[in-house]
């Protein structure tokens, strides 16, 4: 098969066309380079935080267990089923207790009996005093016995009544509304006075509980308007609030090993989704670390600039990497390596900013999308 030959292009020619293109990718990459968002380093306020790692806990947590012994006949709840307050929830064998409330009913009534013959002798005897064939000891004989008959009846009464009692015992109720967490009997267990049966949560009063080190240096809420806490619960989409620092109970002991101090916060009532036992973090505005210490030092000058920061939407994260696209000269995006302080919890929305510790200077400019600067060429 015949082809015909392609004409020669000379080797000025594509030394000027290789010549544009590059021109040409150049003047493209400047331009992709100069329509990137960037920001200009500057000192600034930048509130940084402390994670305290907690616990999400059940305000109300109850172990049901029973004031008497007897076999369990009856379950009448599963594990995390939503019971009401009163509710039955276990049955136990109440056979005997039940037959000394019947004999102790049986006992009032012949109690009873006795106390009204004693008052019609009572009455008898009234009559014969009045007509005198009875001296006043006799009358007051039959007054004393019908007076026992019935302090005998009250006793019986008494007694009737906690043997009612004690039978209603080994029916176990709840003591509030909640969820049924754990349930470690079974049909034909023994209960005891004090085993636990089952245990109960409520749901609607929960809390974080974190353990905060005593040296921990808080900003001054009243001299920073900014110095509130927040709280998140990772697993839970939406799971993350401010609160003000007085809003959270700080338990007055401090643990003797760990040198940690307990801090609870109380969770809202309509929050979906949390359970006791689910990992939470609680954030807590610090006190500047060259505020403070230049504070602390005697006849000190000024206080020093506030750190460098950068928005949390500006930082790259690659497995130990973190980074910025700072643009140079040419306004070309160069990758630089940083490191960061500690920032507050809403850093991960991408509009707090973060205090940079090192790797940047004062005046140059960060670009906004790390990913859009990646594709600069």
């Amino acid at each position: 098969m015949f082809c015909p030959a392609l004409p020669l292009v000379p080797r000025r020619t594509l030394e000027v066309l290789a010549a544009a293109a590059l021109a040409a990718s150049g003047s493209v990459a400047l331009a992709q380079a100069q329509a990137l968002a960037s920001i200009q380093v500057r000192p600034g306020p930048v509130a940084q935080m402390h994670a305290a790692d907690g616990v999400v806990e059940a305000v109300r947590d109850t172990t049901v267990s029973t004031q008497v012994a007897g076999a369990v006949v009856q379950v009448l709840v599963r594990v995390g089923d939503r019971v009401q307050a009163g509710q039955e929830l276990l049955r136990l064998d109440a056979q005997p207790a039940r037959q000394s409330a019947a004999a102790s009913a049986a006992q009032v009534d012949a109690a009873r009996t006795q106390a009204q013959l004693a008052d019609s002798e009572l009455a008898r005897q009234r009559q014969l005093f009045a007509r005198q064939y009875i001296s006043q000891a006799g009358l007051e004989r039959a007054q004393a016995q019908a007076q026992a008959a019935h302090a005998q009846v009250r006793a019986l009464q008494a007694q009737a009544s906690a043997a009612a009692a004690q039978a209603s015992l080994h029916i176990v109720r709840a003591p509030y509304s909640g969820i049924v967490s754990e349930l470690p009997v079974a049909l034909g267990d023994m209960a005891t006075p004090g085993r636990p049966l089952l245990r109960l949560y409520d749901p609607a009063a929960l809390r974080i509980t974190v353990s905060v080190p005593q040296t921990l240096q808080l900003a001054d809420a009243s001299a920073t308007p900014a110095a509130s806490a927040q709280w998140e619960i990772p697993s839970l989409t939406g799971a993350r609030a401010s609160v003000s620092l007085a809003d959270i109970q700080r338990l007055p002991t401090i643990d003797r090993s760990t040198h940690t101090a307990q801090w609870r916060l109380p969770l809202p009532a309509d929050l979906g989704g949390a359970a006791p036992g689910m990992f939470a973090r609680l954030w807590l505005p610090l006190a500047s670390p060259a505020a403070t210490a230049h504070a602390a030092q005697p006849g000190s000058g000024p206080t020093p600039p506030p750190p460098l920061s950068v928005p949390a939407s500006a930082v790259l994260r690659r497995g130990e990497l973190t980074a910025v696209y700072v643009l140079d000269e040419q306004q070309r995006p160069r990758l630089r390596q940083v490191r960061l302080g500690q920032a507050a919890a809403s850093a991960a929305d991408g509009q707090a900013s973060i205090p940079v510790l090192s790797g940047l200077r004062a005046g140059e400019r960060v670009a906004l999308d790390p990913q859009a600067a990646a594709r600069v060429r």
